[in-house]
């Protein structure tokens, strides 16, 4: 029976809250991969997922914070979204 590769998430999860609202950041990673993998969970426990890997949890994290800068909260909406 085969093993099942483990997820690494990054330190850089949080719980990010802005405008009343709370979203929790998920960067992680397969075991056997080096890229990172974005994932925004919303209080409704709705995520929205980047379709594309980055090249370090940083990475994911800056294009989190840039995301919410440009578009504000709002783009975690309760709308099951995956970012291209």
């Amino acid at each position: 029976m085969e093993n099942d590769p483990s997820i690494i998430y990054s330190p850089l999860c949080t719980k990010f809250s802005q405008d009343d609202r709370v979203v929790e950041v998920n960067i992680f990673r397969i075991e056997t991969e080096t890229t990172w993998h974005l994932e925004v969970v919303n209080e409704q426990n709705t995520s929205t997922v980047w379709d594309d890997p980055f090249d370090s949890d940083e990475a994911a994290y800056a294009e989190f914070l840039s995301t919410v800068k440009d578009e504000g909260m709002l783009a975690f909406e309760d709308v099951p979204t995956v970012v291209h």
